[in-house]
């Protein structure tokens, strides 16, 4: 199982009947987690790994279904299901004084799994939460005029069945590109090694799930007032999300602190790896 060189070691844990999560751990200290987007992998936070790990235990996910976790064709992929395996995640290696930090639909778990764990989790990280879908794969069709026309036909269910089997590699790279603020900011090499990963078995299977899901991502919003933690609110000055939806965010997340970051898309950890690290640190020291 390929990691592009991230420093680190490579581990499995079963955290339910039937899911096993691909992690890497890094690092000394306090426990911190990581949770990416939807459609890659622990490998979308190799740059940020090396500098977490000089002050924490980093704990780097593939999300179920994503990367090398294991597949279940019979699974919601849905919030709650991430959520409850997340969860079982830091209960299963009884992790405690946990960091969280996600980006885009790692956000918003970030966010739901500290709500469920006061007592485990500490702090949360939250950048660009994808929670603010009004239709299928909303936020990401803002990013892409061809996304749009693509993904918006898995919604139909003849012709979105033929568009998920024809993913490629440009079309992917499309989606995730029209996602940053520089298109150059996504390294060939790991967009070849989220292409390769898609490749596997049933992947297509979660991914069109995962977007299937969209709804509950929303509903997810109601579970923030559980929150009990500090929370950081990230968000790239050209992310997907608008205003009014960041702004509802930062005013419905308890103790929410809302920074932004210039000349950044929805791929934050993609284009500005340092100034998150140097965010996730200030927020440790304080």
């Amino acid at each position: 199982m390929k990691n592009l060189n991230t420093p680190g070691s490579i581990a499995e844990l079963q955290v339910n009947d039937g899911v096993t999560l691909r992690y890497l751990k890094a690092g000394a200290g306090a426990p911190l987690v990581l949770l990416h987007t939807i459609r890659t992998q622990l490998d979308y936070f190799r740059a940020v790994i090396p500098r977490l790990a000089e002050h924490y235990t980093v704990y780097a996910v593939d999300l179920p279904g994503h990367g090398h976790s294991s597949i279940d064709k019979t699974a919601a992929y849905d919030e709650p299901y991430f959520r409850e395996a997340m969860i079982a995640f830091i209960e299963r290696l009884d992790l405690h004084d946990v960091t969280l930090v996600g980006e885009s639909i790692g956000g918003v778990l970030a966010m739901t799994v500290a709500g469920a764990l006061p007592d485990r989790v500490k702090a949360v990280v939250a950048s660009n939460p994808y929670d603010y879908d009004s239709r299928y794969g909303d936020g990401v069709r803002r990013g892409n005029l061809i996304a749009n026309a693509i993904i918006g036909s898995f919604g139909v269910p003849v012709i979105g069945a033929v568009s998920a089997g024809l993913e490629n590699r440009l079309f992917l790279g499309m989606v995730l590109k029209g996602g940053l603020h520089n298109p150059r900011n996504l390294p060939d090499d790991l967009l070849a090694e989220f292409d390769r990963v898609g490749r596997r078995s049933g992947y297509r299977h979660v991914e069109r799930k995962t977007f299937a899901g969209w709804r509950s991502w929303g509903e997810a919003r109601r579970l923030y007032q559980n929150i009990k933690v500090p929370v950081t609110l990230i968000y790239g000055d050209e992310d997907w999300s608008r205003a009014g939806e960041r702004q509802r965010n930062g005013s419905e997340v308890p103790g929410a602190t809302m920074t932004t970051i210039p000349e950044t898309g929805h791929f934050a950890f993609l284009e500005h790896p340092n100034a998150i690290v140097d965010i996730i640190l200030r927020r440790k020291v304080r």
